[in-house]
Parts: C-alpha cells; structure tokens; sequence
C-alpha cells in the first residue's frame, strides 16, 4: 500500500516504521528537527519487539509534494487534529481513506467535517512509545495493537486492505473490530483515567492505582466515562470500567500517559480532547461527572498559559 503518516512521535513512528519494514511503500509527514534527522538518517525504533533502523525513508513537511496515496493514518495530538485534516487535502484522491489514532474520541468526527464522511474511518491503537531524540522512537511497554474500521460497523474492501498491509508487519496486532465504537470508547476509558490521575499527581500509574486515595478517583473517573458512553448509545459492555481497571493494573508500573508528561513539560496537551472532553460530551447527553471535571478545572489554568490564554490578572 502507499501509506502517509501524518504525525510522526511515539505512535506513528512506530506505526509507520514497522509498515515501511515491511515492505509497504510509506511517507512520513514530520517537521523540524525530527524531519531533518529523518531525512539525513532515517528512523530508528527501540522497541521491546524488537528494534528496527530504517536507513532511507520517505519523509517532507509539505504534503502537497506526495500526491494521492491509499490511506493516511493520523497520529497528531487530539488538538491538532482539524489543521492536519486541512494538510491532508492534497493527499487525497477518490479512493483515499483516512485512519485516526487519537486518544480521544472526536477526531474521526473533525477529520470527516473536512475531508468528507466518505473518506474516514474510525480507529485507535495502544502502545507507550515517544520520540527519545530526532530520529529515534522508543517503544517501551503494551504490545501495540492498531483497531479500525468502518464508523457503521460494515465490513470494507478497504478497511481489510490495511489489515493485511499491518498483518505483514511484525510487532503490531490489527484487528477490525464487530463495533468500532465500542473499541474506540473502551480504549478512552483507560487513556483518560490514566491521563487525568496522572496529570494532577505528577505520579507513575504505578503509585496511583497502588494508593487507595488516587485508585478510589481512577474508578471514579472509569465510571464517569462509561456512563457518558452508554447515555450516547454506544454499546460498551457492563464490565468495561472494570476491564479498563484490569489495563491500568497491568501496564508497567513506571508507565505515564503522553497528555501527562506534555502538561508536565509545560507543553499544550490534550486536556480539552480527554477529562474536557468527559465533562463537555457528559453536559450535553445529561450525565454528571464530577470528577473529570474537578480535573478539567485543576489544570485548566496550567492548560491555558502553556498555550498563552491566560486572562489578564491584573
């Protein structure tokens, strides 16, 4: 297949690498000083499935120079979304379709209201991964798993395209899922718990789910979740808080999610698309959720001055 990845940190580094390892003809969308490493360098992965260097790879900041490819997977931040949906245009031709791996579980939304419904599929993957330096993505826990498919759940020529193309590849699990929805959600229950205890402690999930105080909040925060999702008829099973929980127990105990380490940082982060997110889509389907929103109003203010809103104090 002729892949485009646009985004290329921790996700769709890896993603990407492990495509074009295995033989699929991919270009990688980057910027910076990652592009420029990339482009003199290549992309290395340090995975715990084993590493991989890619001496010579396919990678521009302009996407006006790569032309129609068969799919795009979009790894960006939540936030960034609808300026990559806008970027991808000239890298769509009439049978072009295009993948979001978010955390949240908006963007295939945004990207359709730019790119057309026609164009999008639902998805989401796992894996903890980041940029360790220009050039070099360093996976360090989850067997990474890519999940899409059609937002009506009917199966596609297209969508059975990718899997084939992620099936050839090593270190990846696809899978096109009975209900995309229910994926999509149930991976958001775990993501946001895990970036919404994270970015208010400052702790490892390790100490979060251990203390009694911060796991009461985790399953508060799953609860919340799962209750919004099911007052907007998505199907999720009676146990999905649970299931989530059994994730979070099981993940490496030093393990932090992306939105925490950006707001950590003191980098623009993916709040308003994660605990916002709970709290907003909660108002509108009639669901309460306050501790999401106890954690939106936490950080909200470090949010807006990472991204130079704050109001005049004085």
């Amino acid at each position: 297949m002729r892949l485009a990845i646009m985004g290329c940190g921790g996700v769709g580094g890896y993603f990407g690498a492990r495509l074009a390892e295995a033989g699929h003809d991919v270009t990688f969308i980057a910027r910076g000083e990652h592009l420029a490493e990339m482009q003199r360098s290549g992309l290395r992965v340090s995975s715990i499935e084993g590493d991989v260097h890619l001496h010579e790879v396919k990678a521009t900041d302009d996407p006006t120079r790569v032309g129609a490819v068969d799919a795009v997977l979009v790894a960006v931040k939540a936030w960034q979304v609808g300026e990559a949906a806008k970027a991808i245009r000239p890298m769509i031709g009439p049978d072009t379709f295009v993948v979001p791996l978010e955390n949240g579980v908006e963007a295939a939304d945004e990207l359709g209201s730019v790119l057309g419904q026609a164009h999008v599929l639902d998805g989401l993957c796992g894996i903890l991964a980041w940029r360790e330096d220009p050039g070099h993505i360093r996976h360090a826990g989850v067997d990474p798993f890519v999940r899409f498919g059609e937002r009506d759940n009917r199966r596609s020529k297209r969508a059975e395209r990718l899997k084939e193309a992620f099936d050839a590849a090593r270190g990846v699990a696809a899978e096109i899922p009975d209900d995309i929805q229910v994926a999509v959600w149930s991976k958001f229950l775990f993501i946001c718990a895990m970036s919404g205890i994270g970015s208010i402690t400052r702790a490892t999930i390790g100490v979060t789910r251990t203390l009694p105080e911060t796991r009461t909040l985790i399953e508060q925060i799953l609860t919340e979740i799962a209750a919004v999702a099911l007052a907007r008829g998505v199907a999720l099973p009676e146990d999905a808080a649970s299931r989530a929980l059994r994730f979070i127990d099981a993940l490496p105990a030093k393990s932090t999610a992306s939105m925490q380490r950006d707001i950590v940082a003191g980098r623009p982060s993916e709040l308003e698309a994660q605990n916002g997110a709970v709290v907003r889509l909660g108002r509108e389907a009639g669901v309460a959720t306050p501790a999401n929103a106890m954690i939106h109003a936490a950080l909200l203010p470090q949010e807006r001055a990472a991204r130079g809103e704050l109001p005049d104090a004085g």
